[in-house]
């Protein structure tokens, strides 16, 4: 199960943030993935295969383009 994601993607992951929310933007993509809370600015490093278990959507850029 190999989701596509990319630079500034919204993601949506597994369990929630201690802010209570689950929507997260990735700020860096290499071999680990670097995601910043949308809702309280706190940025976290993971390496790809654990980004992509705890990984449950992911929302293009498209869709956010059509949104605004």
């Amino acid at each position: 199960m190999d989701k596509k994601f990319s630079l500034n993607d919204i993601v949506i992951m597994r369990k929630n943030h201690a802010c209570g929310t689950n929507e997260w933007t990735i700020t860096r993509v290499g071999v680990d993935i670097k995601i910043k809370c949308n809702h309280c600015g706190r940025e976290i490093m993971m390496d790809r295969l654990e980004f992509q278990k705890k990984l449950k959507k992911v929302l293009n850029n498209e869709e956010k383009g059509n949104e605004e």
